[in-house]
């Protein structure tokens, strides 16, 4: 990980010829900012990577002849662990954007980025940030959410909570009433408003629904 003032050193995997030139010779234009090498495929970088000290950023594009950048990302950081990955490509589509951050890459930026913006971002990932466009981070923002939804308020009492975590923990009806001391009939009347809410009607729905909704602590907690 670079400091402030140290020289950012940079790899830049393009297969783009005339693209992947103007980069690097613009990127060694600048102050503080070294693109070393370049290379056309993730697997000769993963070669090179083999046998060279890592640079601090990893600029690489998605669209790659051969192994794609996605795809790379994983053997990448496997061989330079302190190296941050920023992605530079074209696609700005969910699935694209998803799978690279959910693959380890520190950022996500777009081939219609400046020189300077690109420039700040090897900066900010060399330095332990993530640099991604403001939109492509609220879109981000967006697909975790959709992928984690806030659990669902199925309006349980805290009683019936309690008789919901004893049936997932495996216990009979008649079990559940001993260990809240209440009777089996008090107990089955709670069941049947649990079964109610969640719009279930078995023993085996209600706790499968309520383990992959989280309604309750996992067993055991």
């Amino acid at each position: 990980m670079a400091d402030h003032t140290s020289l950012v050193t940079a790899w830049l995997i393009e297969d783009h010829k005339s693209y992947g030139t103007r980069l690097m010779r613009a990127l060694n234009r600048l102050d503080g900012i070294q693109c070393a090498k370049r290379f056309t495929a993730c697997e000769d970088a993963i070669a090179a990577l083999a046998q060279n000290e890592a640079p601090h950023v990893l600029l690489l594009d998605v669209g790659l002849p051969g192994m794609s950048g996605i795809e790379g990302i994983a053997q990448l950081r496997q061989l330079a662990p302190r190296t941050a990955v920023v992605i530079l490509t074209v696609f700005e589509d969910d699935d694209k954007i998803f799978r690279a951050i959910c693959a380890g890459a520190a950022g996500y930026l777009l081939k219609t980025s400046g020189i300077q913006e690109i420039a700040a971002a090897l900066c900010t990932a060399a330095a332990g940030g993530s640099p991604i466009n403001p939109n492509i981070a609220r879109r981000v923002l967006e697909m975790f959410s959709k992928a984690n939804p806030p659990a669902r308020d199925y309006g349980l009492t805290p009683r019936e909570k309690e008789i919901l975590q004893l049936l997932v923990q495996g216990k009979t009806i008649k079990e559940a009433a001993a260990a809240l001391e209440i009777s089996y009939y008090t107990a089955d009347e709670y069941i049947r408003s649990v079964y109610e809410k969640l719009q279930v009607r078995s023993r085996g729905s209600a706790v499968a629904k309520a383990v992959q909704e989280g309604l309750v602590p996992p067993s055991g907690t």
